[in-house]
């Protein structure tokens, strides 16, 4: 099956219906191995162009600068303007660099060049902070941007993972609004069916002033996949054993109450879990295109195929009820 296009937000854009998100791509893990090398790396984003994607996610920090490099040579032997391609910036990229991280115009300046070289284009087409820089002054940092804008270097502003303090991303838009800056058209925060701490102000907020979301960490780190069971070990294929925070956060009771939700609209449906929970945010009036991600073209092969699962009024209303969540419709 082809991805459909979709409006990206308010930007005029349109995009495939699900990002392809590449955080993994170079990340060392901590035994000291590459998650996903180079090779499986072009292997991924090649399922995702034969199904139509060409929406893809990235930063300046994934595996070191390695992520957007393997995109970039990966686009070498295509048109550029065939893809949408969004980044972002904030963290720290030199240790020895007092200046080296945040939103301060330094830094800002220095990471577009780099992300620009390693992706080996003119241009990105969305450009997120990764986080809100509380040391910088907003009006600094959003003159920053806009003049990114004005130089071509960006095309469009987006905002990453600011789900607590929706009032930031207000604040840089009024200021942006009263400047004649570009505003953030894009949000991209964590949501999916176990998360839900978006819901509420921040989708109020983005409603408001017309941000598009494109949420990131649609099967809960892997917890909507439906591989794991109440009160039994890990499976073996799990990534969760670099700590007990993850398996705090998501093996509970409450939580596998809405798996039990997720697995029974998936038997309704002909679909997988991982596919539902997806398709749950496809739906969503509040939500633009969805990250997904896999490690491997099998994993990515399902995640798309959410695209096919079709809800009815009733399986959204239970998937959103599930953890005590607003219904918004389909």
């Amino acid at each position: 099956m082809d991805l459909d296009y979709v409006p990206l937000g308010r930007t005029g854009l349109r995009v495939s219906e699900l990002a392809f998100g590449t955080w993994r791509f170079g990340r060392e893990t901590p035994e000291g191995t590459t998650e996903i090398g180079q090779g499986r790396a072009y292997d991924l984003l090649d399922a995702y162009e034969a199904h139509g994607g060409r929406f893809i996610d990235t930063a300046d920090v994934y595996g070191g600068g390695k992520s957007e490099r393997w995109i970039g040579n990966w686009l070498d032997e295509r048109d550029r303007e065939d893809f949408v391609i969004a980044s972002k910036v904030y963290w720290p990229t030199r240790d020895d660099d007092p200046n080296g991280g945040g939103l301060n115009r330094k830094h800002l300046r220095r990471q577009i060049d780099r992300i620009l070289e390693r992706l080996d284009t003119d241009y990105v087409d969305v450009l997120y902070t990764h986080r809100f820089d509380d040391d910088t002054p907003v009006e600094e940092f959003v003159r920053t941007l806009n003049e990114f804008v004005e130089a071509g270097k960006v095309n469009y502003l987006g905002t990453s993972t600011h789900v607590p303090n929706a009032w930031k991303v207000a604040k840089a838009n009024e200021i942006a609004r009263r400047k004649g800056y570009e505003p953030f058209k894009l949000a991209q925060p964590r949501y999916n069916l176990i998360d839900r701490e978006t819901e509420g102000p921040y989708l109020d907020m983005c409603r408001e002033y017309d941000v598009g979301t494109v949420p990131w960490s649609p099967l809960a780190q892997g917890f909507l996949t439906g591989k794991y069971e109440r009160d039994a070990d890990l499976p073996e294929d799990s990534t969760a054993s670099e700590g007990d925070r993850w398996q705090d956060h998501y093996l509970t009771a409450e939580n596998f109450d809405v798996l039990d939700v997720v697995r029974e609209v998936a038997g309704e449906v002909g679909a997988t879990p991982a596919q539902v929970a997806i398709a749950y945010l496809s739906h969503h009036d509040a939500v633009t295109a969805p990250i997904i991600g896999a490690r491997t073209t099998e994993q990515l092969e399902e995640n798309i195929g959410a695209a096919a699962v079709s809800l009815s009024d009733d399986q959204f209303r239970r998937l959103s009820a599930a953890k005590g969540g607003p219904f918004d419709e389909v």
